[in-house]
């Protein structure tokens, strides 16, 4: 089941941004212009992580998380505060007020999504989410993460390490849009300095390989001008 995240902003365009960023990342989505609005959703369905700006109508975003973190409920819920102040002391405010993490406008949705999954880590172990599996069975092959083998047909098919990497991290976040910069800060390495086509002949013999049908592939889609998608359903 995918992570519920509320996001608490009154910038409707602000707020549409964030919605698109985590639906991208397969996160489920509520959106509130107020704190109060919020606060009631929240006392009757409790989200996994709550993102909360500052500057709000009414009652603030520090306000907020204070009034959270003093209920038993909600005390443990992860929350970020979202803001245009940058300052060190209103980062220390945030945080002291209860905040997990605190991200200054402008940002990027890579980092966005990178200080999400941080914040979700960190859950206590009975909320965390279940192990990634070691063996991955799909109708053409299999791949096992304990020995980093892919067979098909009872055969091993020899991959690259770059080769496998891509697949392995694909098949982790299946059915999301991978764009090409995060395949290649993930697998190449933030100082790769080649250029994104690099992904694309790894993708290329990937699909050779796997036997997946390059005009009409079956588990890595292409999504033009952005990424690739892994939509494969393992057995």
């Amino acid at each position: 089941m995918n992570k519920m995240i509320y996001v608490i902003e009154d910038d409707e365009s602000i707020r549409e941004l964030i919605k698109l960023a985590l639906l991208s990342f397969s996160y489920d989505v509520r959106e509130f212009e107020s704190a109060e609005d919020a606060l009631r959703e929240i006392a009757r369905a409790l989200p996994d992580l709550v993102i909360f700006d500052i500057m709000l109508p009414g009652i603030s975003g520090i306000q907020a998380i204070k009034l959270l973190r003093q209920s038993p409920e909600t005390k443990k819920l992860p929350m970020l505060l979202l803001t245009a102040k940058g300052s060190e002391m209103d980062k220390v405010t945030g945080l002291d007020a209860g905040a997990d993490d605190y991200i200054v406008k402008p940002f990027s949705v890579m980092e966005l999504a990178a200080r999400l999954r941080a914040v979700l880590r960190r859950l206590p172990e009975e909320n965390a989410a279940p192990a990634e599996p070691q063996v991955y069975e799909f109708p053409d092959f299999t791949v096992n993460h304990s020995t980093r083998e892919v067979t098909r047909s009872g055969e091993v098919v020899h991959l690259t390490f770059k080769e496998y990497e891509l697949l392995k991290l694909l098949i982790r976040e299946k059915n999301r849009i991978v764009p090409r910069e995060e395949l290649l800060n993930s697998v190449w390495g933030e100082d790769f300095l080649g250029e994104s086509r690099t992904i694309d002949m790894h993708i290329r013999t990937l699909r050779q390989k796997l036997g997946d049908d390059a005009e009409n592939p079956k588990y890595i889609k292409t999504v033009r001008n952005v990424g690739y998608r892994f939509t494969g359903e393992s057995l």
